[in-house]
């Protein structure tokens, strides 16, 4: 059988082929923001949020690692200046670490390098999600994963989960989304390349309201917090 003349995008088949469970699947999470509304890096905050006197069991990022661990071959978190605080957190939980150069140029440039970094991994697929949203449920992750798989199966590129009308993170994404992020001017936005492609995109419902939440002020936080205790 002669080899298709346009190349530029891998077919659906060709990694979904070898597809189990997690194979071929990389967690990338973004964590080079200098978090200034929040006055302390997000990436580093307890979670689960803890009382006065307690001490954290994790953080954001260690959550975020977690979480993605359990679908995911590996996970790749993108860091910027704040490099040497992650480290340690990335490493001891058996994650990878890139460095942003120029985070200034926001977090295009490191959805951007995150993504370089899965391929050149050999990966073909993507479960992105951003270090300052608390990390989604087990249950959550699973039915992105196996949506992602149907999805492909039907020449769809990506997943995002939908609650409540609301589309959040983690964003999965298979190797044509992956080359339009890539492909993008570096003044691009997700938001833009997701609008562009949305026919491509399956939006899956989930009872999930960490899929949406986002944190970027203490009040922020403590708000999630006791919404995360509220849905424990």
């Amino acid at each position: 059988m002669e080899k298709p003349a346009d190349t530029d995008f891998c077919t659906p088949f060709c990694y979904v082929r070898d597809m189990s469970g997690a194979a071929g699947l990389c967690g990338v999470i973004l964590a080079a923001g200098e978090s200034t509304r929040m006055g302390s890096d997000k990436a580093l905050l307890p979670w689960p949020p803890i009382s006065a006197g307690q001490i954290p069991s994790g953080t954001f990022l260690s959550a975020a690692i977690q979480s993605l661990t359990l679908q995911t071959e590996l996970v790749i978190v993108v860091a910027g200046k704040n490099a040497p605080m992650l480290a340690p957190v990335v490493y001891s939980a058996g994650a990878s670490m890139v460095v942003n150069p120029a985070p200034e140029l926001g977090q295009f440039s490191s959805l951007q390098l995150g993504l370089r970094e899965v391929l050149n991994r050999g990966r073909d697929a993507a479960m992105v999600t951003l270090v300052d949203r608390p990390p989604a449920s087990a249950r959550t992750i699973q039915k992105l994963n196996e949506a992602f798989v149907d999805a492909l199966h039907r020449y769809q590129w990506a997943v995002i989960p939908e609650f409540q009308g609301r589309h959040g993170h983690p964003l999965v994404a298979g190797r044509e989304m992956i080359e339009a992020f890539l492909k993008a001017p570096p003044e691009s936005n997700a938001r833009e390349i997701r609008d562009r492609y949305a026919e491509k995109i399956v939006y899956v419902e989930v009872d999930d309201p960490m899929t949406i939440a986002n944190v970027n002020t203490p009040a922020d936080y403590t708000s999630i917090g006791n919404s995360s205790t509220q849905h424990a």
